[in-house]
């Protein structure tokens, strides 16, 4: 008898323990990686093409499921639009054109698109029905920094043009603040394994050139740019759950 009290007893206690961590919209610490396929507007399309993003956020779910978060982000592509090194191009009679090395022989010079911006950001999870109310429609807005250049490889270290202080004046470093929008689907399981959030975001920034000196254009660039981003972003998510004996349970 005693035997099956203690089971009934169990058994009760876990299906209070499950409720209080399924059922209830909890207060918790999460850590997220995401990856992102970006496409750019404005401005920034006339410089790049589409990029990769990968990146992390410490967020803080409250009860209510709002949410406060810290996000961090690095992005880059090999498609640049621009051609920084005009002036250092070399002219044939066959047509052909290309970057004399300091030994006088045709330089191995690669442009990329590099980019980092790190964003502060206030959110909530919208409940839309079912067994767990820590998971549903997700809304982001935020404000943050922003930035974006060239960045020039030279594989054989040979063009003394970008050496040193020199790349400053053909890599068009941008920076300026920007404004960050996140609309997806969020979704904490019950079992406390499969975490994740997938959906679209945007940024928009307000940068500027802040190298004193184009050499591609052989000019001054202060141009006010307006350089936009639109992303298909895909987070993994590990989330720390608190039970009331206050025991820890991590992802």
């Amino acid at each position: 008898m005693k035997r099956l009290v203690f089971f009934i007893s169990l058994l009760c206690f876990q299906k209070f323990i499950a409720q209080l961590t399924y059922d209830s919209s909890l207060a918790f610490p999460y850590f997220q990686i995401h990856a992102s396929f970006q496409m750019p507007s404005g401005d920034l399309s006339k410089r790049f093409g589409n990029n990769m993003n990968v990146g992390s956020t410490v967020v803080y779910k409250f009860k209510n499921n709002f949410l406060v978060d810290i996000e961090g982000n690095y992005f880059f592509g090999k498609d640049v639009k621009e051609d920084v090194l005009s002036q250092l191009r070399v002219n044939t009679n066959s047509g052909e054109s290309f970057i004399i090395d300091n030994e006088g022989y045709p330089a191995d010079l690669r442009v990329f698109e590099r980019g980092f911006n790190v964003t502060l950001n206030v959110g909530k999870i919208f409940y839309i029905g079912g067994n767990n109310k820590n998971r549903g429609i997700q809304y982001q807005i935020g404000t943050g920094y922003f930035q974006h250049k060239i960045k020039l490889y030279d594989a054989q270290k040979r063009v003394a043009a970008i050496k040193g202080n020199w790349i400053k004046g053909y890599d068009k470093l941008s920076i300026g603040p920007c404004i960050y929008q996140y609309l997806g689907y969020t979704y904490l399981s019950s079992n406390r394994y499969v975490n994740f959030t997938v959906g679209v975001e945007m940024y928009l920034a307000f940068t500027q050139n802040v190298r004193y000196y184009d050499y591609s254009t052989a000019s001054v660039d202060n141009k006010k740019r307006k350089d936009i981003l639109y992303g298909i972003k895909f987070g993994w998510i590990l989330p720390v759950y608190r039970k009331a004996d206050g025991i820890f349970f991590y992802d």
